[in-house]
């Protein structure tokens, strides 16, 4: 299910997408992908309760496109053939009074804001008026493509027996958040299958994908939302995560999907403080405390390959080798690391949230690790593997019981920052950044999942 969270009155009025205490810098992840896609020309009469407009058209269009992917893809997966929706499309208005209701709902406003697959009636509804207009002026049209495209996972998911009886049966391998993610993760397998030429009426192109991700960092569950949650759907790194693995590997990974083997990184807020700051440190604060753990831990790598360390000096102010890797910068000649702590750090820190500042600054400190290894830092993978090794510190921090750990919206909060912005994956001359920002989520997690080997040190 995809329901826009908040009110989606207040959403239309600002067109600011939020979640809790953390929110999208203006601008940003939309930087690339948000324009129209080609190739959306299906009649939509087949949709009950149509308007013909040209949003239903797009919607109908993805479902039309999406199906046949299942037509094609079903039988190798599955060994069975696949089967249309039996209970159809519905598009309603939910500013209509007198909207008939949907399949699983009562009446038409229980529609509002949402879009979903009713299991009792194999149908796909969704709200056309609140929901798929919002997303596609903030994300694009491929943002609307995918909402339905995770719906239809839901209807494939119901075709294999992976039904509420079976969660009712085996809660512990299909909890929620797993459908969840299995269900972004068909829509990866979908739309890579999509931007390689394949489907009959849609044309998206590579620089979608970031517009991709944007939509599903905003369905992400509320910052503190625990994993164990019967409503829980994952927190924007786990959705991200899910969909590029389809993206990446398939859908017959994403059909393998349980509790067991896979890892999911949302959890519960683990403090009263914390929950009342909304998990966020102020930029001073963040500073004081991320700065020796960075050290300590760098250290230990460059220590453990046999090469010597001295932690970079940290200073504040405009970099001396100046701005070109962005608000703070490894300065390789004079081992500092130079943090320009107004300006643009500030609104991200602000308006993202803490953890932009420490993906920042995790990534420089991967670049001072590699210089101390004697790795090149301004040439060719340099800004690949700082940023790479930024997600294996952030791993390990992850994992931690005690001492300096990540608030529940941390992750978020990466993902966010490396979709909007290439600061953390600029090389020390300010070159050779790894684009768009889906690949650079995907270096990110490379290194959080698979530790500093998956990084080359």
């Amino acid at each position: 299910m995809m329901r826009l969270p908040g009110m989606v009155a207040l959403l239309l009025a600002l067109a600011v997408l939020c979640g809790a205490c953390t929110s999208v810098v203006a601008g940003s992840p939309t930087a690339a992908g948000t324009g129209p896609i080609a190739g959306n020309d299906v009649d939509p009469s087949f949709v009950r309760g149509t308007d013909g407009s040209a949003v239903d058209r797009l919607a109908a269009t993805a479902v039309v496109d999406v199906q046949e992917f299942w037509r094609q893809s079903f039988p190798s997966m599955f060994g069975r053939q696949w089967t249309d929706l039996t209970g159809g499309a519905y598009s309603v208005d939910t500013t209509d009074q007198d909207a008939k209701p949907v399949p699983c709902v009562t009446k038409a406003a229980d529609v509002a804001g949402n879009a979903f697959y009713c299991p009792a009636s194999d149908a796909i509804a969704w709200d056309r008026s609140a929901l798929l207009p919002v997303l596609q002026n903030k994300f694009g049209d491929t943002a609307v493509v995918i909402v339905l495209a995770h719906e239809l996972g839901h209807a494939v998911q119901h075709r294999t027996g992976l039904t509420h009886d079976s969660q009712r049966e085996q809660p512990e391998s299909y909890p929620t958040i797993v459908i969840e993610a299995m269900a972004d993760c068909y829509a990866g397998a979908f739309l890579r299958w999509t931007i390689d030429g394949h489907a009959p009426h849609l044309r998206i192109g590579h620089e979608s994908l970031d517009s991709a991700l944007g939509a599903l960092v905003t369905f992400r569950d509320p910052i503190g939302t625990a994993r164990s949650d019967q409503a829980a759907h994952g927190n924007a790194f786990d959705r991200v995560s899910a969909f590029q693995d389809g993206y990446q590997q398939g859908g017959k990974l994403c059909s393998q999907m349980t509790a067991q083997n896979r890892q999911f990184t949302q959890h519960g807020f683990t403090s009263r403080d914390d929950q009342a700051s909304g998990g966020n440190l102020t930029l001073d604060t963040m500073l004081e405390l991320i700065t020796p753990d960075l050290a300590g831990y760098f250290g230990g790598l460059v220590t453990a390959a046999g090469k010597p360390w001295t932690a970079p000096k940290v200073t504040r102010g405009a970099p001396s080798c100046g701005d070109k890797q962005g608000p703070i910068a490894f300065c390789s000649a004079g081992t500092e690391i130079d943090v320009q702590t107004d300006g643009t750090l500030s609104t991200l820190h602000n308006q993202i949230g803490d953890y932009a500042t420490g993906t920042l600054m995790a990534s420089r400190y991967g670049l001072a690790a590699m210089a101390a290894l004697g790795r090149p830092t301004d040439q060719g993978t340099s800004g690949h593997d700082g940023l790479c090794l930024a997600g294996a510190y952030t791993g390990t921090v992850l994992s931690r019981s005690q001492g300096f750990g990540l608030s529940p919206g941390d992750l978020d909060e990466a993902v966010q920052v490396l979709l909007g912005y290439d600061y953390a994956a600029r090389d020390t001359a300010g070159h050779n950044a790894v684009n768009p920002g889906f690949e650079r989520v995907a270096v990110f997690r490379l290194g959080v999942l698979g530790g500093a080997k998956s990084c080359g040190v």
